[in-house]
């Protein structure tokens, strides 16, 4: 697996997502968790996402125990904000520097390592100065418990803002031929004006440019049901964009999910982008490696414009979530 760069930190081309090994995308296999862990590491996929939300808690703990002993295999990224209780319930948004600090030290801990390499504001606080919350970030910089700092699905102003008091080394918001939304809300024109590397995630748009995906086989506890895109008529009209993405991976002789996934990674640097590396979530080692093999898919000029028309900007239908209030804050 190749490398790329957000802003000063090095990282594997493709990352892996985390987050449904341990909750929202249905029932989770701890030791199929822990065997996708170690390929990805196999593989040179050795970007690895995760955060204190996810189970709650439980995700962090799994990495930790997953990872001892290969420490230094890992870029390890988690995430702070969105607090929840030890019971699963929803506490809010939380951007106090005290909380910042005391929830660093929890992911510390649950993850078993002296440092994380990229801690991202999970989501933006709109009772918070961004300014306070990243005045904590910086203090934790300094005491060397983070080694960069990242903050996720942030309006271009509040990036600036952040970045003005430490230095954003990566934006993590959904980013898929399905949500192009930073290619037009100035998120990707502010990250490469300021050095910032992108992170994408749910680049296969939460699976349904996979193909496969039947929504109708969905787990009652798989939150995608209750998801805009995935529901009625908005659903439909998804899938016909599908059709289209599947018959262009069919005759270039790869799956759909490994061409949606190429797009991504060929949207990196391009066109004034800034660098983008897309962290695909899966809980199997057989998606793990269909998604690793992405990588070596080039794609030409003709197939990128073949992508734009087959699924335009602006194309797909419905809300990534069913509450959008915190989206690009």
């Amino acid at each position: 697996m190749d490398t790329r760069q957000l802003g000063t930190l090095t990282v594997s081309a493709q990352g892996l997502g985390c987050m449904g090994m341990s909750e929202f995308y249905g029932t989770g296999d701890q030791a199929e968790a822990e065997r996708t862990i170690h390929r990805a590491l196999d593989l040179g996929v050795t970007f690895l996402d995760t955060a204190d939300m996810y189970g709650p808690f439980t995700n962090e703990r799994l990495l930790g125990a997953t990872l001892a002993g290969r420490r230094d295999d890992v870029v390890l990224a988690t995430k702070f904000g969105n607090e929840r209780s030890p019971d699963g319930a929803f506490l809010g948004i939380n951007g106090r520097p005290e909380y910042v600090h005391r929830a660093c030290d929890a992911s510390l801990q649950r993850l078993g390592v002296d440092v994380i390499d990229l801690y991202y504001q999970h989501r933006v606080d709109a009772g918070v100065p961004v300014e306070d919350t990243w005045g904590a970030l910086r203090e934790l910089v300094e005491a060397g418990k983070i080694r960069h700092a990242g903050i996720s699905e942030a309006s271009a102003a509040t990036i600036r803002r952040a970045h003005a008091v430490q230095p954003v080394t990566a934006v993590q918001s959904e980013y898929s031929l399905f949500s192009r939304d930073p290619e037009q809300d100035d998120v990707f024109s502010t990250c490469t004006e300021l050095g910032i590397g992108f992170v994408a995630y749910s680049p296969i748009g939460r699976g349904l440019l996979s193909g496969r995906l039947s929504v109708d086989d969905l787990e009652p506890t798989d939150f995608r049901r209750h998801t805009p895109r995935f529901q009625g008529e908005a659903l439909t009209h998804n899938m016909q964009l599908v059709d289209r993405v599947r018959a262009l991976a069919d005759a270039r002789g790869v799956t759909a999910a490994q061409l949606a996934l190429a797009w991504v990674m060929a949207r990196s640097g391009r066109d004034g982008l800034p660098s983008v590396v897309p962290i695909p979530g899966t809980k199997r080692v057989r998606y793990l490696e269909e998604n690793a093999a992405a990588a070596d898919v080039r794609l030409t000029d003709d197939d990128l414009t073949a992508l734009d028309a087959a699924a335009p900007a602006g194309a797909t239908a419905g809300d990534r979530y069913p509450d959008m209030s915190s989206i690009g804050r």
